[in-house]
């Protein structure tokens, strides 16, 4: 099969899952346009603004679509092979992903843009409520460890010798400095917007060009930001802490609207290049399974090769590797967030949330289609580097259509395409850290000045203490145990809303069975990982290379997920228990 073919194939399957499943959705959550929408009926021009369906699906896409659907397909290919990877992206963004965001964003919309945890408190109890905000800003923290992991690997490049360009070239601080110029141009462009008030296509005009120069001159200065690894999780979080803090116009809302035109740009970029590139495809699509009981067992197997790492089985680690490339929990939050807020009708959710997830999922098959053309010796020097992977390949593709290979070409291409990466990351980072706020200080019932200020340090925090306590290299595990509470939030997001459908007397088949599927993944998943920090602990392995053992920290942070997870579904069943003995069932209009 030819990237092309592959190509064609997969457009054709998301463009006939969102005209038929996602129509069939539609007609099952009965939207009605005559129904007035809380950005419509609580329209104060801040928080709730009706948007056009357009518009607001570039700014829903841009805050979903982050490093998960570029560095999971990456790493999973490398494990599994191309094959089961694709299948799943695509059977998992129609039937279970664009499921998820439509059927949260439809439910916040129904429940006056109440958040998942609001609706979970309106339809299953307080309890289940204290529960799901507690996991939530768990699952945050390792979105935050995993993804600042992501970023510093982007900026810590190797350097090397570019003839032309007139000295050292160092790939990784040509990102870091593209990266920390194309926040400045976010600040400003807040500044200005909010001081003088230009018209939308003046500071389009002015400030994406800039965003795309700030990309040229970091290869000019790529050797003035370079520094180990350490500086680089102190200095991200540190941005994450400030961020999170600033009012939205200051830099988050002007960074996601530079940002979209990067993504979309990379995306164009990707498409343009698995067409007309002429690669073919040298990975395998198979790789050979690992060995079960050899992992169980903790030794070798029958053939003598060593015990397979617990990432190297299939089930349940593809699924929860790929992570938001097929389905996220964290896309429920942004739905109930703000997306719910600016709906103008209830038929744009359709587009919205079911069509942007379509959209993520394409860009995970470029993503995948980035390892798909490196042959194993060119995929042995990209070992433990997927965001490198990624940039690479989106360089490779620029620079095979552009028909030259000059250096500056090159180098420049190759920071575009690992900027791309941290310019996802940066828009994950500083928002959870900013829900990592709202949640604790509503979990304690604390608000004002200072305790936001303490909210966001223990947000942004404990990660750093968990980048700095743990041994280098430690990202799979991080990331493992991240793809695990994401997709594992949004079966319990999933579980909420079939809770909500049953109570109204509706259907809920369609999420149900989703929900019954992605659990039976996301449990599996963190029982094996509970098992396998057992097994260190056991065998008196507490620290790795001086530091704690990440085997036994996700353990632990695994059990306390798990103990969460269990009281939400205790609640979610005894909710729908007292709705078959009568006691519950209602049709308000939330339903």
């Amino acid at each position: 099969m030819s990237l092309t073919i592959m190509a064609v194939c997969v457009l054709a399957a998301l463009v006939a899952g969102y005209v038929v499943y996602g129509s069939f959705l539609a007609r099952q959550y009965r939207l009605d346009d005559a129904r007035a929408t809380p950005a419509v009926e609580s329209n104060d021009g801040v928080d709730f603004v009706p948007t056009k369906p357009f518009y607001l699906l570039g700014q829903h896409f841009s805050a979903i679509a982050a490093a998960g659907p570029i560095v999971g397909p990456v790493l999973a290919c490398m494990s599994f092979g191309w094959g089961p990877c694709l299948l799943w992206i695509v059977f998992g963004v129609i039937f279970i992903g664009a499921v998820h965001d439509f059927s949260a964003l439809v439910a916040s919309v129904r429940h006056k843009a109440g958040s998942i945890a609001d609706i979970a408190r309106v339809n299953l109890s307080r309890r289940a409520y204290l529960a799901l905000v507690a996991f939530i800003w768990l699952a945050l923290l390792y979105v935050i460890v995993a993804f600042t992991d992501v970023t510093t690997a982007t900026f810590l490049g190797k350097s090397e010798e570019v003839a032309g360009l007139g000295a050292t070239f160092n790939v990784g601080g040509a990102v870091a400095a593209a990266s920390v110029m194309y926040l400045c141009i976010a600040l400003v462009m807040g500044i200005v917007q909010q001081r003088l008030k230009p018209p939308m296509w003046l500071t389009t005009v002015v400030f994406v060009p800039a965003t795309l120069g700030a990309i040229w001159l970091g290869t000019r200065v790529s050797t003035v930001l370079v520094f180990d690894a350490p500086t680089w999780y102190a200095a991200i979080l540190g941005y994450c802490f400030v961020a999170s803090l600033l009012p939205l116009w200051v830099l988050q809302q002007p960074r996601g609207y530079l940002g979209g035109f990067v993504l979309y740009l990379a995306i164009g970029v990707g498409v343009v290049g698995i067409v007309f590139g002429g690669f073919e495809i040298q990975q395998e699509a198979w790789a050979p399974v690992a060995d079960y009981g050899a992992f169980f067992a903790g030794a070798g197997s029958a053939t003598g090769q060593a015990s397979p790492r617990m990432t190297d089985l299939v089930f349940p680690f593809l699924f929860v590797t790929i992570a938001c490339g097929a389905c996220s929990g964290f896309h429920g939050l942004v739905c109930g967030g703000t997306t719910c807020r600016q709906i103008a009708k209830e038929s744009h959710c359709k587009p919205v949330a079911f069509g942007a997830m379509l959209l993520e999922g394409f860009v995970a098959v470029i993503a995948l289609a980035t390892v798909m053309i490196l042959s194993k010796d060119d995929l042995k020097a990209y070992a433990g580097q997927p965001g490198r992977v990624y940039g690479d390949g989106l360089a490779k593709f620029i620079v095979r259509v552009i028909g030259t290979d000059s250096p500056q070409a090159i180098a420049t291409a190759r920071t575009f395409g690992q900027m791309a990466v941290a310019t996802f990351v940066f828009d994950t980072l500083d928002v959870s850290t900013r829900l990592g706020r709202y949640l604790l200080t509503e979990l304690f019932g604390k608000h004002g000045r200072a305790a936001g200020v303490i909210a966001a340090a223990l947000t942004a925090g404990i990660p750093l203490l968990i980048l700095y306590g743990t041994p280098k290299g430690s990202y799979l595990l991080f990331w493992t145990l991240f793809g695990t509470s994401n997709q594992l939030l949004a079966s319990l997001t999933l579980l909420g809303v079939t809770v909500w459908l049953y109570r109204t007397g509706r259907k809920c088949w369609y999420v149900f069975v989703p929900m019954l599927f992605v659990m039976t993944i996301t449990l599996t998943a963190l029982g094996i990982q509970i098992f396998d920090g057992a097994r260190a602990v056991a065998a008196g392995a507490w620290s790795v290379q001086g530091a704690i053992n990440p085997k036994v920290l996700n353990a632990c942070v695994g059990v306390v997920l798990l103990g969460l997870a269990g009281v939400f579904v205790v609640e979610g069943i005894l909710a729908a228990g007292r709705v078959k003995r009568g006691g519950l069932r209602y049709r308000p209009n939330v339903g």
